[in-house]
């Protein structure tokens, strides 16, 4: 039997997987602009290669391919009526890649629906995450995710939400351009409110790169005495504009933009030290990332194959320029 996600964080720090949508999106699979998740259905493989990927990289976690797999976001792209479909297969290609190595993660998000003087607003939200988590615990995972909540007030939602599951919770938040949320909470205060709600797993996630979320996730980790986590995207932005999806480069001109493994593995590195307890990454993070995370970490071992190397009789460029341990 499988640990369950709160077993293995008290034994440590786990590692979360990487982004999909944009990886996906690169890969001609998922249209950029709705960045809908049908692939799920259309292309099934193409997501089973990147858990793969993922998997084999060292992530603990898998997370369900079901961001933005809600009813009122698939009618935008006239899929409505397969918010089942895509949901139950969005699970089960996560778990046939999981196999017995990797949690399965639920996954909500943002809705893009949320009016916080609404109650009307406030209870489509409420049945548009109940809708998405009937179907994912049916098709069991092991915990859920709601991520990627610039409104604390839609955070504390999805955790209500996700609690009535029975199984444990995370939830993060993000930070557009400035150091709060839409709605005006800073990271501490976004910490203490999820924790209080009962989120067992409390953080940030998404938008910005590690150099921008980390003053945050410091000051959310000080705030709170339980799990944190925290996943940033893969990408260098300024300070003034930390917030990727603001700059004119998203998303097509990104490729510039997107960090090193080794800049990833430092990350983890930095992460681990502020006493982060699930590390991962979010879009534009791929799987040399995450592989790199999961060595940072002690997670995987060093490249083990099988090499004869003799500098003085170089067979490659990276014997003759002495690339080893650059």
């Amino acid at each position: 039997m499988k640990k369950s996600i709160l077993d293995r964080l008290k034994e440590g720090p786990v590692l979360g997987d990487g982004g999909y949508l944009l990886e996906l999106e690169k890969r001609g699979w998922v249209r950029a602009g709705p960045f809908t998740p049908e692939v799920a259905l259309t292309r099934p493989s193409a997501l089973r290669e990147l858990h793969d990927e993922f998997r084999e990289a060292g992530a603990e976690v898998l997370q369900a391919l079901t961001f933005y797999a809600s009813r009122d976001k698939l009618a935008t792209v006239g899929l409505a009526n397969r918010l089942e479909d895509l949901n139950r297969a969005a699970v089960r290609i996560a778990r046939e890649a999981a196999g017995d190595r990797c949690l399965v993660a639920g996954n909500i998000s943002l809705t893009w629906m949320y009016e916080p003087d609404s109650p009307a607003a406030v209870d489509r939200v409420r049945r548009t995450f109940d809708e998405q988590l009937a179907v994912q615990v049916d098709e069991g995972v092991d915990f859920v995710i709601g991520e990627t909540f610039s409104f604390l007030g839609e955070a504390l939602l999805a955790v209500e939400r996700a609690r009535a599951t029975r199984l444990p919770v995370m939830v993060t938040v993000c930070f557009e351009n400035q150091p709060v949320t839409t709605d005006g909470h800073t990271a501490a205060d976004c910490g203490r409110a999820l924790q209080d709600a009962g989120a067992d797993i409390v953080g940030i996630n998404c938008l910005r790169g590690p150099e921008t979320t980390l003053p945050l996730i410091e000051e959310m980790r000080k705030a709170v005495k339980g799990f944190v986590a925290c996943q940033p995207v893969g990408y260098r932005t300024p300070p003034d504009r930390p917030d990727f999806t603001s700059l004119e480069a998203f998303p097509f001109e990104l490729d510039p933009l997107q960090h090193s493994r080794r800049e990833m593995a430092r990350w983890a590195e930095q992460a681990r030290d502020l006493g982060i307890d699930y590390i991962g990454s979010c879009c534009g993070s791929v799987a040399a990332h995450v592989r790199e995370m999961a060595r940072a970490l002690g997670k995987l071992p060093q490249e083990n194959r099988e090499w004869k190397v003799d500098y003085s009789k170089p067979m490659s460029a990276y014997e003759y320029y002495r690339h080893e341990g650059k």
